[in-house]
């Protein structure tokens, strides 16, 4: 149920045109490598919202021991899902597809022609948000994150302590 209520929060969040405030662009853009900014700037307007939300929670919840990679992390989370090319509605699709189909798929899906190809990748958004965030030079703890945020907690690379935070955060 949680899901479902975060999936239809994200969604209602993700059709409010714009990007995010000028302060809330600037708080971003602040907490981030040269390298990191130019992958936040290949973000859609509704991720960057949604990650500036996500940030500013974490940094209040962790206070005085959020440090810059964490924030980054949070920001850059959800950045390899800019590779499918996919809009809210594509999305929403994508998502209710993965909620049914086994993941072990996209691998196979992806060798195939267009659209699946892109479903694939949607799925693998933080593989390749990884790989993306590590070709800029990005910090290696925030890449690893964008990697592992979907993975179960006994295979993140970052602190428990910081992921379970992140994770909470995010609300996925």
């Amino acid at each position: 149920m949680a899901s479902i209520v975060h999936l239809a929060s994200r969604f209602l969040g993700s059709v409010r045109p714009g990007p995010p405030s000028i302060d809330d662009s600037a708080w971003a853009e602040r907490h981030l490598l040269p390298g990191e900014r130019d992958v936040w700037q290949t973000m859609s307007n509704p991720d960057r919202r949604h990650a500036v939300a996500v940030a500013r929670d974490v940094s209040a919840e962790l206070g005085d021991d959020c440090e810059r990679w964490i924030v980054a992390a949070a920001l850059l989370h959800d950045s390899g899902k800019v590779v499918s090319g996919y809009r809210t509605p594509a999305r929403v699709v994508a998502t209710l597809v993965w909620s049914v189909v086994d993941h072990r798929r996209a691998a196979e899906w992806e060798e195939r022609g267009r659209p699946l190809r892109r479903l694939a990748q949607y799925r693998r958004h933080p593989e390749l948000g990884e790989a993306a965030l590590r070709r800029v030079g990005a910090d290696g703890r925030t890449a690893d994150w964008a990697g592992d945020h979907h993975r179960p907690e006994s295979a993140w690379r970052v602190p428990s302590e910081i992921g379970v935070v992140l994770k909470r955060c995010d609300g996925d």
